[in-house]
């Protein structure tokens, strides 16, 4: 799935004409990364001082439909906004924005709020088309500073990265590139029109989707590769700034390791580190004369580095992972072309993210397919697709669900010929039991399982159904039924892996103004800007019954989970939503569903390299293997939600501070210090420069925005209070 906020992330992309500069209109086509036309989006003038936008966006077989109605007043300030439509998941879009005078006011389903705002001030939607940035641009380009406030609160700030001229036939234009930052954890890239009146003229993301003005389309290559020289450099130039080399034979002392076998932590000890390996544990105090540096642990938790099984990675929310102990990724589903570059990048040093683990992804073609990976028509190119893969050093294949459901035993019996392991959903027409007897060694998310209890026979799971009807019907699920238990013993007898990615899924119940509970602990830290989205409901659920109903199926599902778990069923921990903070909740969830803290920890590590058959390398703290290591404040065997306090990660040869990341995305740091590398040698005993203050970066919006919103009552929809949590904006979802 393209997460509920991809609206936030690809809908805050692109493109507003203000009254200077629209004569009649002007319209935009989107395009897939495999050239497929995704979309639209149509601006026209209504008079002077307003316009209105017809938006659609379509992937996957579904998402945003919406109309937009923009009002302004003088100098192209923006003084209303009305939207309504649909989301991608079908719930109901209207969010209204006006000013009159200084007093600016906005009312959604999700929040309700006013404030007193300084002029110049841009209301940022939590539900737009691509236009809004348009009025972004336009207004950035009044900016005497660069920079303008938003609201409810947050400010965003533009740089221009380079500009290019384009043709079409005798035409030319000139168009710039320009990074804002401060509307997500991600900068925001633009191509913008030049002149006294600028706007968007084109939005890319890399791998995904382009937006463009209608009839340009011939330019996208050239600004394609404009886009990303501009981001090679600011990823090398990040990477460089971020990751602090280690030479020579570093000692981790005083550290409480956890033994991913047991399960437990064992006394404290001192873990030696040389080139990227660990090569010796020795009890805390031993004589340790060969050591050139240093860390001390002061009796924090060492645990080995962190499994995401299930992301979709971009070369922007790589970097939370590490930020989140998460060292090596499993990426399901991406640009095959973009996800070798990304990992190559990774290998070199000059992106800074996890190791990463390639999944192949494979779908058939229709309205429903997703655009990721490859799509095939005949068996033929299905077999060739495998055998891509496997040359290619790809040593999993997932199978999507428009994927032609007569041919996957073959297919997959052609990809276990080939040394892949099979995963996935279960394509249309299928049930997931049929996947296993066809030879599946994986099954992907919760819902893909209640299907098999839930849905009539011949549904197409290719549609929303395959959401809307465990939504409705998992809470009646009984677990002690046969062929409830049935499913479970076959699953425990394959050792078939489940990969549950709970939180990702924790949309199914959210209601509109209600605080997405995977992210509730961290609201605190995050800006104003990734707050609200976590508000936002993605489903369509009318009323309290219906809101009850859901909320129950997905505590069922939660359940579930924790059933498998205890019959014997190989767990992984996936996310396929907010990359490195996603995986802290779907632990947690897990916790929820009756593991120790101790159990999903170890999901998240010995699982993770067990079923990625990287065992020999990684998953536990051993003698010989990577350093691939993570000093946590707290207890998360104790306490899961310490798990987020990561003080510092060592992978790859280097040091990173995940408070150093968290500065950079505007997330205030889970910890307030990091022990710093002491450098030994020569009478020295000094710290390294690498070891950063961490105390610092409270969001100063915060208590504009508590301030802002106010709590908004309804029948059907809890109190909306103040507090921030995060977005899944920054990471890609194909479930």
């Amino acid at each position: 799935m393209r997460s509920f906020t991809l609206l936030l992330a690809l809908g805050l992309a692109t493109l507003l004409l203000t009254q200077r500069a629209v004569a009649l209109g002007i319209d935009y086509v989107t395009f897939l990364d495999n050239g497929e036309v995704a979309g639209h989006q149509r601006v026209r003038q209504v008079d002077a001082r307003r316009l209105r936008v017809d938006y659609r966006f379509t992937e996957n077989g579904r998402g945003p439909v919406l109309a937009e109605e923009f009002r302004f007043g003088p100098g192209g300030s923006l003084l209303e906004f009305h939207v309504r439509g649909t989301s991608e998941m079908g719930g109901a879009v209207d969010e209204h924005f006006i000013r009159t005078g200084g007093l600016a006011q906005w009312q959604s389903a999700s929040e309700r709020g006013r404030v007193r705002a300084r002029p110049g001030a841009v209301y940022l939607p939590m539900d737009s088309s691509l236009h809004i940035h348009s009025v972004l641009i336009d207004q950035l380009a009044r900016s005497s500073t660069g920079a303008l406030d938003l609201l409810p609160s947050g400010r965003v700030t533009s740089k221009m990265l380079g500009e290019v001229t384009v043709r079409r036939g005798a035409q030319l234009r000139r168009v710039r590139l320009l990074m804002l930052t401060g509307l997500g954890l991600q900068p925001d890239f633009m191509w913008a029109t030049t002149g006294s009146a600028p706007r968007l003229f084109a939005s890319i993301t890399p791998g995904y989707s382009s937006t463009i003005e209608s009839g340009w389309e011939d330019s996208l290559p050239d600004l394609l590769a404009h886009h990303k020289a501009a981001l090679d450099a600011l990823m090398a130039a990040r990477a460089r700034r971020l990751r602090h080399p280690l030479a020579g034979h570093l000692v981790i002392r005083n550290a409480r390791v956890f033994d991913s076998a047991l399960a437990v932590l064992r006394p404290l000890e001192d873990v030696h580190v040389r080139d990227g390996r660990i090569v010796a544990i020795l009890p805390a105090g031993s004589p340790g004369d060969e050591a050139q540096s240093v860390i001390d642990a002061g009796g924090r938790v060492l645990l080995p580095g962190l499994f995401d099984m299930h992301a979709h990675l971009n070369r922007w929310s790589a970097a939370y992972n590490l930020a989140a102990g998460v060292t090596t990724v499993r990426d399901l589903g991406n640009s095959n072309r973009d996800l070798l570059a990304l990992t190559r990048e990774v290998d070199e040093g000059r992106l800074l993210g996890p190791s990463v683990i390639r999944a192949g992804l494979i779908e058939g073609r229709g309205p429903f397919a997703t655009s990721d990976g490859v799509q095939i028509e005949t068996l033929e190119e299905a077999r060739a697709a495998v055998d891509w893969y496997a040359t290619n050093g790809y040593p999993h294949l997932k199978i999507y669900s428009s994927f032609p459901h007569q041919w996957v035993p073959e297919v997959v019996a052609h990809a276990h010929a080939r040394g892949l392991t099979v995963g996935g959903h279960v394509p249309a027409f299928m049930t997931a039991t049929d996947a296993i007897e066809a030879g599946y060694d994986e099954l992907t998310h919760i819902n893909q399982l209640m299907l098999g209890f839930v849905a009539p026979p011949g549904t197409d799971s290719r549609t929303l159904d395959r959401f809307y009807l465990p939504a409705e019907h998992a809470g009646s699920i009984d677990f002690d039924a046969p062929r409830v238990r049935e499913f479970v013993r076959l699953l425990a007898d394959r050792q078939i892996v489940v990969d549950p990615t709970l939180a990702g899924f924790d949309f199914l119940k959210q209601v509109h103004g209600e605080l997405a509970e995977p992210f509730a602990t961290i609201a605190p830290h995050m800006p104003p800007v990734i707050a609200r989205s976590f508000r936002v409901a993605a489903m369509a659920i009318p009323d309290e019954e219906t809101a009850q109903r859901y909320r129950a199926s997905y505590a069922r599902m939660v359940d579930f989970v924790g059933l498998l778990y205890r019959a014997g069923v190989p767990l992984v921990a996936g996310t396929d939503t907010f990359a490195g903070f996603g995986l802290h909740s779907e632990l947690a969830l897990y916790v929820k569903a009756g593991l120790t803290p101790a159990e999903a920890i170890q999901v998240a590590t010995r699982n993770g390299a067990r079923v990625s058959a990287t065992l020999h390398d990684r998953g536990s703290i051993d003698v010989g293997k990577r350093a691939d290591l993570v000093l946590v404040d707290g207890d998360p065997t104790r306490d899961i939600e310490a798990l987020r306090r990561v003080a510092l990660v060592i992978t790859q040869g280097s040091v990173i501070y995940p408070c150093q990341i968290h500065r950079e995305i505007g997330v205030r740091p889970f910890v307030d210090t990091a022990p710093q590398v002491r450098s030994l040698g020569e009478g020295r005993d000094e710290p390294d420069a690498a070891g950063p203050a961490c105390r610092r970066l409270e969001p100063g919006s915060l208590v504009a925005y508590r301030r802002a919103v106010r709590k908004t009552r309804t029948p059907t929809i809890p109190a909306v209070r103040g507090g921030l949590v995060g977005t899944a904006s920054d990471s890609r979802s194909v479930n």
